[in-house]
């Protein structure tokens, strides 16, 4: 597999009259097997139970865990919270420039919870079908600085402390660096990159502490095959340009709901820049009928005749409630659109 495998199976969907399909499923796998979120997260054989019943049961052309944006935080020692029915939360707390000395001591290789996600991953490389892209989530720089710091505190420093924010940052991208190299080993063919606290950044601040380090991500991918994916919640109009300033391969948006207009980002992209997305995850997905989702999905595909480079896939992790009845009727749909490019 090369760099180019991302893009050369979009192209080839394309010559077929079709498009790749990947909805972000995570979660609902969990009703498939009647597992909680915390056992998931915490039980590497769970995780994996719930990801193969999704590939059974909707063969997506890619697939990635349940989105966790407290993995790296967690192994580099910040208090962490975990929920039963939920996602882990990293709980603000004290934080100095000079913890960054400390934590640079911890080896992160030896966190049982992130060597987890590590153990998914070579699972899912070994157990799913090959059809199937295995792809593996990591926190973004920024975002994981401002689990350290606090996502205000992170916001506030960017302006009045940028130096110590570069700092904050040139560590938390070489400890994600780090991570990368892991899921890679482990099987990894696509590595997103999740940076939902950046979408409060202007764009020139959102490529100085975000995009710049995300680059840093995407030269070490670059020569190992590993395509890279963008991902930040929100409306980012007004970043999208930046996000391919980075050098990745493909942006994952949000939804219409968020005020992302997919279209009008693809005007304004690099053609050879993939774009994902971006069906609402909390909209007629989670409470429409399936009658409703096919709309969403067809009336989406319309709009991107005119962009060979598009996945069909969702805003961003679709919640466990999602109805399995409805992840069924996007695929379909997905499936049975005749692209005409």
């Amino acid at each position: 597999m090369t760099d180019k495998k991302l893009r050369t199976l979009v192209t080839k969907a394309a010559q077929e009259n079709r498009r790749l399909v990947a909805p972000l499923l995570g979660f609902p796998g969990l009703n498939l097997t009647h597992c909680t979120v915390k056992l998931a997260q915490q039980n590497y054989g769970e995780h994996f139970r719930a990801l193969k019943a999704i590939a059974d049961s909707f063969e997506p052309d890619a697939i990635f865990p349940m989105m966790d944006l407290s993995v790296e935080a967690n192994a580099l020692g910040r208090y962490t919270v975990f929920p039963k029915e939920d996602s882990a939360t990293v709980i603000k707390d004290a934080f100095s420039p000079g913890e960054l000395q400390r934590a640079g001591n911890i080896n992160i290789a030896f966190d049982t919870r992130l060597m987890g996600y590590v153990e998914t991953m070579k699972m899912m490389s070994i157990g799913l079908p090959a059809t199937i892209m295995k792809g593996a989530y990591v926190t973004g720089p920024y975002t994981l600085a401002g689990l350290l710091m606090g996502a205000d505190d992170a916001a506030m420093a960017t302006m009045l402390q940028p130096d110590m924010i570069h700092e904050v940052c040139q560590f938390t991208t070489e400890r994600i660096q780090e991570y990368v190299r892991l899921l890679i080993a482990a099987g990894a063919q696509v590595i997103c990159i999740l940076e939902p606290s950046a979408v409060m950044l202007s764009p020139d601040l959102f490529f100085e502490f975000s995009a710049r380090y995300v680059k840093h991500i995407n030269e070490s991918c670059k020569y190992t095959g590993v395509a890279t994916v963008y991902h930040t919640c929100g409306n980012t109009m007004h970043l999208a340009g930046k996000m391919c300033d980075s050098g990745v391969d493909a942006l994952s948006l949000d939804s219409p709901d968020a005020g992302v207009d997919l279209p009008e980002v693809a005007k304004n992209i690099p053609e050879n820049v993939i774009l994902i997305g971006n069906i609402s995850p909390v909209g007629t997905l989670l409470t429409g009928s399936p009658e409703d989702v096919k709309k969403d999905v067809l009336d989406l595909m319309k709009r991107m005749e005119f962009y060979p480079n598009f996945i069909l896939s969702t805003g961003c992790d679709l919640p466990q409630e999602t109805p399995i009845e409805n992840i069924r009727a996007f695929m379909q749909a997905g499936r049975e659109y005749k692209y005409q490019p």
